[in-house]
């Protein structure tokens, strides 16, 4: 039996959950929301949905819909996946889960009550690069791992409207670009419990809109309110004293820049920009590339790897995997981040 699922916000990510359950034999788009109802309708058309609306209790009451994804700003993800999941609906709800600690408790909370499965839209998870890294570290490859870093620069990478909006996104790069990074490097860490965090923002540059001849990725809105920081730098500190370290920004003067590496005691890999292990054998130093299709974040391939998952995890066939309680932890590390970056001193992350 397919799985009837909707599809709320219709911004730029939503294509690619449009794209991804279009393609899959397992879904059934039914319905599109959207509060700009003519967007809302062109997107029906566009994939062939037979209902558009720009209300979304329109979609939650509707006992045709059997789940949901949530692709609307920040501010709104955690209301409208608690509506949800109480109205019986499975949700996929975009990253990041919430912007504060408390919303993200309030969705564990009715997690446990509903018994209906949130998973978060950690798409780097699912690529081809992530998934054969992690299969390796399964296997002790790379025996215990004590470090990680990893970094995404945008040099002039600012997307305007609602991203610049601290009010409604919570945050710039750290939230929206640091928080895909932080997840796959604390999930290949086996995602140890987070104890503190040090982190320092920067915003000299904002969004750097003089400059020309450069093309980026721009939100549909006209606005170009910016209030977020331009760059975030930090390091988390777990249990057992593995450390992750985090470098993000919108604008700075660097080059574009994608990085993810982890360190464990018998082994490491870069896994952003290009799949590459690191290890030794017979007192020799080893890099080994695996033979796979996309060594670097295949959107596409780690969309549609994503949808499935979750359409397994719709059917029961799975329990969810990237859970409200992983959202809540994400929650305390992004908050105590900008904490310290906002007094000047580590931030304990307490429960």
């Amino acid at each position: 039996m397919t799985t009837r699922v909707a599809v709320i916000g219709l911004g730029a990510i939503a294509t690619q959950h449009l794209i991804s359950y279009q393609k899959n034999p397992q879904a059934e788009l039914v319905a599109v929301c959207d509060i700009d109802r003519v967007r809302a309708k062109a997107r029906a058309d566009e994939f062939g949905v037979p209902r558009a609306t720009d209300v979304v209790d329109e979609i939650l009451t509707d006992p045709e819909v059997d789940a949901v994804s949530i692709c609307v700003p920040n501010l709104l993800h955690a209301k409208i996946a608690e509506a949800a999941l109480r109205a019986g609906k499975d949700v996929l709800v975009e990253k990041p889960m919430s912007v504060t600690v408390d919303e993200a408790e309030a969705l564990v909370r009715a997690t446990q009550e509903t018994g209906q499965a949130l998973q978060i839209g950690y798409v780097r998870r699912f690529a081809p690069n992530a998934l054969v890294t992690k299969r390796f570290l399964d296997e002790g490859e790379f025996g215990d791992i004590y470090a990680a870093r990893a970094t995404i620069i945008r040099a002039a990478g600012n997307p305007g409207g609602w991203f610049g909006d601290v009010d409604i996104s919570g945050g710039g790069p750290l939230i929206d670009l640091g928080v895909h990074i932080i997840d796959l490097c604390w999930y290949l860490m086996g995602m140890p419990t987070a104890v503190s965090a040090s982190g320092a923002t920067f915003s000299p540059l904002g969004a750097r809109d003089n400059i020309q001849h450069l093309s980026r990725y721009r939100a549909a809105s006209e606005s170009r309110v910016n209030n977020v920081e331009d760059y975030a730098t930090a390091q988390i500190r777990f249990e057992g004293g593995a450390v992750l370290d985090v470098d993000t920004s919108y604008s700075l003067h660097a080059r574009n820049a994608t990085s993810v590496k982890i360190h464990g005691d018998k082994g490491g890999a870069e896994i952003e920009p290009e799949l590459l292990m690191i290890t030794e054998r017979h007192d020799t130093l080893l890099h080994i590339q695996p033979q796979i299709d996309s060594l670097g974040f295949d959107f596409g391939t780690g969309f549609a790897n994503q949808i499935d998952h979750f359409l397994r995890i719709c059917r029961r066939e799975i329990p969810a995997d990237a859970t409200a309680e992983q959202g809540l932890e994400m929650a305390r590390i992004l908050t105590a981040i900008y904490e310290s970056a906002r007094t000047g001193s580590e931030v304990p992350i307490t429960r």
